[in-house]
């Protein structure tokens, strides 16, 4: 079998079958969600046909897939006990760019999106005559179906896709052709995940009624519908045409229009307000359902006032805990057992320095503590702030008076030292003879034996 213009040998796939229909799902759109236990049998069932248009549904799908896809990919090689980053040949393009119609980040955007609408995401595999993975295409999700052999083997059934190069339809690959990336598998098929969409639906389809009804609600000067009712019994005949007479002139968009009525007819208001209804709290609540359900702090979808912390990068290590992480090391994962990278002594890591970023007086202290702690040189910190280097600056510092946790203990182990012998005593300097007075001395002595 050809595919990508290349030769794909696949065993046969006997008795390969679809995961069970009750989890297996082409695309998100057709599933008719339930509102509430029993809604289905009462004919009144939840269908979405496209949840994104709630904006805070919108807003963290599509805050999540930039945010890792703005990260820029490294390519790691382990060095001794340490990972440093590399570049090869044979892996380095393919990761940078991974097919010739679209960028890394919108790769990888497509990537996360994929994922967090359906549950899934599968990627197809381009190899050239050395067997080396040169390019990749995120397929869309309704056109792959999962497929499992009786002995475990595991298959993918492709439709036609004409910019990954798949002509033809029906097309089944071994699992070796395919990287799929899944969410939590909820049920009991281990290769269906299952999207957060499955848990908001309700909220976001709420939040949508609320804005079309807030919106008509205001764009007629807050008119609610009501009863129309007579004083005294009226016709059957007459009842239905005030009632067709006045949907025509006052319902929908006729909304809001002045009515002038006569024969004791009275118009009682049945719908609350918008301060009854309480929409804001409403729809506060939606957003923060829907904030939770993809793990994403609320306040960074605007539905929570910020905390009150005057650190912007704790605020990002709680978004990166709860939300990202998982997403990332998943990424990283299967990238590197997919393109080979394990096998070969590689692996693939993202930068995470794109998103911490510090404000510039944290990360001036953070940088000089590193230095002068002895972790940093001064050109690796100098590197941190788009500096070039400096002579003299690829070596650790540390202060003299600094002593390993070992060298005290046996100092303070150590055997009294014998004390020291007293020095020996040094012979007193002659006294200085004064030549004058000995002179004059000796003169006397002469002239008392000269007479």
């Amino acid at each position: 079998m050809k595919i990508l213009g290349l030769e794909v040998s696949v065993r046969k796939a006997t008795n390969a079958i679809a995961p069970s229909a009750a989890f297996y799902d082409r695309g998100w759109w057709p599933v008719v969600r339930e509102p509430f236990a029993g809604a289905w049998q009462k004919n009144t069932p939840l269908i979405m046909e496209n949840p994104l248009q709630h904006a805070t549904l919108y807003r963290c799908v599509t805050m999540i897939a930039n945010d890792i896809a703005k990260m820029r990919l490294k390519l790691l090689e382990q060095v001794d006990t340490t990972w440093q980053e590399t570049t090869i040949a044979a892996f380095s393009p393919v990761m940078n760019k991974p097919n010739r119609y679209q960028t890394r980040i919108q790769f990888y955007e497509k990537w996360l999106i994929s994922k967090l609408r359906t549950g899934n995401t599968y990627v197809l595999k381009e190899r050239d005559n050395r067997n080396v993975v040169v390019a990749m295409y995120v397929l869309s999700p309704h056109r792959v179906k999962p497929l499992k052999v009786s002995d475990g083997s595991v298959f993918y059934e492709l439709d036609t896709n004409e910019l990954a190069g798949i002509p033809d339809q029906r097309i089944v690959v071994p699992s070796d052709e395919i990287i799929h990336d899944r969410m939590n598998c909820l049920f009991d098929e281990d290769l269906i995940g299952v999207s957060p969409l499955y848990c908001t639906a309700a909220p976001a389809a709420r939040g949508l009624s609320i804005e079309q009804f807030s919106a008509q609600f205001f764009s007629n000067a807050a008119r609610p519908s009501g009863v129309l009712s007579a004083p005294g019994e009226i016709p059957q005949a007459t009842a239905e045409r005030l009632k067709s007479y006045w949907q025509e002139e006052f319902a929908k968009s006729n909304q809001g229009r002045i009515a002038v009525l006569g024969s004791g007819l009275k118009f009682d208001a049945m719908q609350q307000n918008a301060v009854d209804s309480q929409l804001i709290e409403q729809l506060k609540h939606n957003e923060e359902t829907i904030a939770t359900a993809f793990g994403i702090p609320a306040f960074m979808v605007g539905a929570k006032d910020p905390p009150t912390l005057n650190n912007a990068e704790l605020l990002d290590l709680q978004y990166y805990k709860l939300c990202l992480q998982s997403h990332i090391e998943n990424l990283e994962l299967l990238l590197s057992e997919g393109l080979g990278l394990i096998d070969a002594g590689y692996r693939a890591e993202f930068d995470l320095t794109g998103l911490f970023r510090m404000d510039s007086q944290t990360q001036i202290t953070v940088l000089a503590l590193a230095v002068d702690k002895g972790i940093m040189t001064h050109n690796e910190a100098r590197r941190f702030l788009n500096l070039p280097p400096e002579a003299g600056g690829d070596k650790l510092m540390a202060q003299q008076q600094m002593f390993t946790l070992e060298s005290l203990v046996n100092r303070a182990n150590a055997p009294a030292l014998p004390a020291a012998p007293a020095p020996a005593a040094t012979p007193s300097a002659p006294a200085q003879i004064d030549q004058r007075a000995l002179a004059a001395a000796i003169r006397r002595n002469m002239d008392h034996a000269a007479a």
